[in-house]
């Protein structure tokens, strides 16, 4: 049975970031759906919320279709925790310029296995009560040409405080329980890229900006389409 496509965008943004390349896939054949990350509710975790949200719009596919969960960005950390509470079928795990979960760590700590310089200097802001991300237009045109999607993408920003960056996120122990697969746009993932490269995973490097989906949705798809190919074969 042909696999869907989960597209999870970063909570920091919304579900534009990922519409292109669905409407490219639905084009191509394929089932795909795009949960949006937002609701904020101070008695439950951040992750178990988004993961919830992402759940809940599962329920629009059939329980015996295979999926292929695929994480931008800050969604990487939530692909575990989305197969544990949606209890689903994974047939692959995605990561698409997107940090690599490990039990227990928070994106803080994620990202100073990044760039510990920038991540010193994030804490210190997000400790002084700035949230992030604050994008204008201005500062996205480079990487989104497009003066359409960069507006809508900055429409949809969420931007959030210390507490989300330093909420701990599980991993379910036996994770992965499938194969896994990376798409590097940016030197800013090299640690997880180097990580995924050991580890053996399919792996696809586009020199690129971080949100490429939405500058050439073809060449993305492209991508994703063969690394599930290369899952597929092994």
């Amino acid at each position: 049975m042909q696999p869907a496509f989960v597209l999870v965008h970063s909570p920091l943004v919304g579900p534009s970031t990922w519409s292109l390349v669905a409407d490219t896939l639905e084009r191509k054949g394929f089932e795909t759906l795009v949960p949006t990350l937002g609701s904020v509710n101070p008695a439950l975790p951040y992750w178990k919320q988004h993961a919830t949200e992402v759940a809940e719009a599962l329920k629009s596919i059939s329980r015996d279709v295979p999926l292929i969960l695929v994480g931008h960005s800050g969604a990487g950390s939530l692909l575990p925790a989305i197969q544990q509470l949606a209890k689903c079928d994974v047939a692959a795990y995605i990561f698409v310029d997107a940090g690599i979960p490990l039990n227990g760590r928070s994106q803080l700590e994620l990202m100073t296995l990044e760039s510990p310089e920038f991540a010193g200097q994030f804490r210190e802001a997000l400790e002084s009560g700035e949230r992030f991300p604050t994008w204008s237009a201005e500062d996205l045109q480079d990487i989104i040409p497009d003066e359409t999607f960069r507006n809508r993408i900055v429409s949809e920003l969420q931007p959030r405080s210390m507490d989300y960056f330093n909420e701990l996120i599980p991993v379910f122990e036996g994770w992965p329980d499938a194969p896994c697969a990376y798409i590097q746009f940016t030197s800013t993932y090299e640690v997880f890229a180097e990580r995924a490269r050991t580890e053996g995973w399919p792996f696809q490097r586009i020199d690129a900006g971080h949100f490429h989906m939405l500058v050439d949705s073809e060449v993305v798809t492209t991508a994703l389409l063969y690394v599930v190919r290369s899952m597929q074969n092994r």
